[in-house]
């Protein structure tokens, strides 16, 4: 599942980064493989805000479909 696909107030791990671009991207935002991000908001056709140790994050859905996640259990 990519992080595209999830909803809010979900909970999910990142599990990997796709492209080495996607993955530059996702650093300066302090995401990388292994971090636990949570849905706070969903935008239809547009961003996904997620929030990362008390900080709110958001992510395009270009890049969102280049990171792959699964659900924290």
């Amino acid at each position: 599942m990519t992080l595209d696909m999830i909803s809010k107030d979900q909970e999910v791990i990142i599990k990997s980064i796709k492209s080495k671009t996607a993955r530059v991207y996702a650093l300066r935002f302090g995401i990388n493989e292994g971090s636990k991000v949570k849905c706070v908001a969903k935008i239809n056709n547009g961003p996904i805000i997620l929030r990362k140790n008390h900080q709110e994050i958001a992510i395009g859905s270009g890049l969102a479909k280049q990171i792959e996640v699964e659900t924290q259990k």
